[in-house]
């Protein structure tokens, strides 16, 4: 059964979760497009903030913050079975708003915040003895909602917030324990954005910072340290085909590749957002799909494995989650599944 811890009930929160109990009624057809399928619920406490990676073909979550305490617990999702097993908890401090990203043999977690302080100490898991070590601390400046990656078994940190939004990136190589500082983001800095890869290359976009939601999109190719911008997410040209990019730009989303697109929802602009966007890699270009299909939140955790894009945890104003559900972007829409 669903579980769900009480924050606070408001009329504005209340308001939010009527509305979210029904789906949108945007007349565009796209957003029949996509169908939200009901998978097993996250095992551990319900949280917001946590950290997902993926390692070879298994998905972990861990860390996180409840409401009340902040969590060092780990888990390991199977797709296949559709179970959750937990697994031996990060032995750093308990923290929020980390970073991880899995190789195709271990898992990191790195940075965050202990409700004090902001950490930058670094830990490695390895799943076949089910062990953590850590790692050469994190060499940029302790930070939490920050984004991280993993290009061709090497691992990537970079934004997040020291006491001052950044735009710094760095590369982290496991069979050195080293860290390199590689070219910042030629745009904005910036906390709570995503990030994600294809092809190769590692695409960030989203965040906030100076109290502005930011609509810059950026790609990152490793092999050059280059950065390259796309296309803005908001209707910012005097072209027709991002006139209706009106509720893409956030912060604190999720975003998760899944074939050859890639997939964007949740998060917050002012109010909750469950709006759900899918990105064309080859045209630049946005569209949109059925919304996700549960309550509006923010700080939820995503991830694709086997092709499969799936999406947990996070809260609103009322609630903590740990309901999962995956995408089927090809489905069309289907009520109360």
């Amino acid at each position: 059964m669903q579980q769900f811890k009480h924050v606070f009930l408001s009329t504005i929160s209340l308001g939010l979760l009527i509305i979210s109990c029904n789906k949108s009624t945007d007349s565009d057809s796209s957003e029949e497009s996509g169908n939200w399928v009901k998978r097993s619920a996250f095992e551990g406490y319900a949280r917001t903030e946590a950290v997902s990676l993926v390692i070879g073909d298994t998905a972990y979550i861990g860390t996180g913050y409840d409401g009340t305490n902040r969590l060092n617990d780990f888990w390991k999702y199977d797709p296949t079975t559709n179970q959750w097993t937990q697994r031996a908890s990060l032995p750093g401090v308990a923290r929020s708003s980390a970073v991880g990203f899995g190789t195709s043999t271990k898992g990191y977690i790195g940075t965050g915040y202990d409700g004090v302080n902001k950490l930058k100490d670094f830990w490695e898991y390895n799943p076949s003895t089910n062990q953590w070590t850590q790692k050469a601390n994190f060499a940029g400046s302790a930070r939490y909602e920050a984004v991280g990656f993993a290009i061709n078994n090497l691992g990537y940190i970079s934004t997040g917030y020291d006491g001052n939004n950044l735009k710094d990136l760095w590369q982290y190589n496991p069979s050195t324990d080293t860290w390199v500082q590689k070219s910042s983001i030629s745009g904005d800095k910036r906390s709570s954005a995503v990030a994600f890869v294809y092809n190769n290359k590692a695409y960030l976009t989203t965040g906030i910072n100076n109290g502005t939601y930011l609509n810059d999109f950026w790609s990152y190719d490793p092999t050059t340290d280059s950065w390259t911008e796309k296309r803005h997410i908001s209707n910012y040209s005097s072209s027709d085909y991002d006139d209706d990019y009106s509720d893409i730009v956030r912060t604190n989303a999720v975003a998760f590749v899944v074939g050859d697109h890639a997939y964007l929802t949740l998060g917050d602009n002012g109010s909750y957002i469950k709006k759900t966007w899918q990105y064309n890699f080859d045209a630049d270009t946005w569209e949109r799909k059925t919304p996700y299909e549960r309550s509006e939140r923010t700080g939820a955790v995503a991830f694709a494995v086997k092709d499969r894009g799936f999406i947990t945890t996070g809260r609103n104003s009322t609630y903590y989650f740990d309901n999962m559900d995956e995408l089927k972007p090809n489905e069309t829409y289907e009520d109360e599944d």
